[in-house]
């Protein structure tokens, strides 16, 4: 029995499997499309779904804006190694992943892989294609979407992804080129300085106290009285600010200003109130177990 096209395309968007694999899977079905569907099953699903057990803690983490910079994503979608990282199928994969969210605004990584994209397929439909067709386990890990003015950085190809978040009360200066590369310095900032709060307020009180707490020893333990203790305590924890919140650290740029005070500059030149308003960092594979290969071993199980 011989197939159409149309039958590949009907296979493709029941399985999820590439072109090839489909066009295959009917030939060798005599163009029997539940025959064909249990031959991928058989042969290509199982395939991926071996795959999806392997340690993927490469690929990329990226930051996207719509065209006028009122929504964005910053996303992870990661590989088991840094050679697919580079691979054009796989970035256009994670840009589809990044666009998706700006448009339809998953809440979930569950959430945006059950959404439909284009001829009735959905992310994981186009994720279970990649992962057969690269050769390699792929996974959607995170994301985050902002809505207002937002800027985004990407550093080292994908290395790091920031996304940024800004309240303005002039929107016309979203439009401003000035406005564009005052949003990609801070999104910089945030890449360079690894900011954990923005600003002293948004530390947990428990994390204040812990940092107090290991200070004032360190400074008896100097030999300094306890009284005079509590004095460089209180100057050690604005230091302590000034390295984990945004708003308080050195701007990279020009060391003699926080970041804080490179925002009131360029609101006054903007003629507009600004205000940073939230941000996230995404770094690749940051927290995740990494594959440690031996090359000698990997070369004597070859041979075996």
């Amino acid at each position: 029995m011989s197939f159409t096209a149309q039958d590949v395309k009907e296979l493709r968007e029941k399985t999820g499997c590439g072109m090839m694999d489909c066009k295959k899977a009917l030939a060798s079905s005599n163009g029997n499309m539940e025959a064909a569907i249990d031959f991928l099953r058989e042969k290509g699903l199982a395939a991926a779904t071996k795959k999806s057990s392997r340690i993927a803690a490469e690929g990329l983490a990226m930051a996207y804006t719509n065209d006028d910079c009122s929504v964005g994503a910053a996303i992870e979608v990661n590989s088991e190694t840094d050679f697919v990282a580079k691979n054009a199928d796989f970035q256009s994969f994670v840009k589809l992943c990044g666009e998706t969210v700006m448009k339809e605004n998953p809440k979930t990584v569950e959430k945006l892989l059950a959404t439909k994209v284009s001829e009735g397929k959905t992310i994981e439909n186009v994720l279970q294609e990649k992962i057969l067709t690269i050769g390699e386990n792929i996974k959607i890990r995170r994301f985050q979407r902002f809505e207002g003015s937002v800027g985004a950085y990407v550093h080292a190809a994908g290395k790091i992804g920031v996304l940024v978040k800004f309240e303005v009360s002039d929107k016309s200066i979203m439009a401003k080129e000035e406005f564009h590369l005052f949003s990609k310095d801070i999104a910089m900032q945030i890449a360079a300085a690894n900011p954990l709060y923005l600003n002293s307020e948004d530390v947990p009180s428990e994390v204040v106290e812990h940092e107090r707490k290991i200070l004032k020893e360190q400074i008896v333990n100097d030999g300094k009285p306890e009284n005079i203790a509590d004095k460089i305590v209180q100057g050690r924890i604005s230091k302590y600010f000034k390295e984990v919140c945004l708003t308080q650290q050195p701007f990279v740029k020009d060391g003699n200003m926080s970041v804080a005070q490179y925002v009131e500059k360029t609101a006054k030149e903007l003629g507009s109130n600004i205000k940073i308003d939230s941000f996230v960092r995404f770094e690749r594979g940051q927290g995740l177990e990494k594959k440690e290969d031996n090359f000698a071993d990997e070369v004597a199980g070859m041979i075996k």
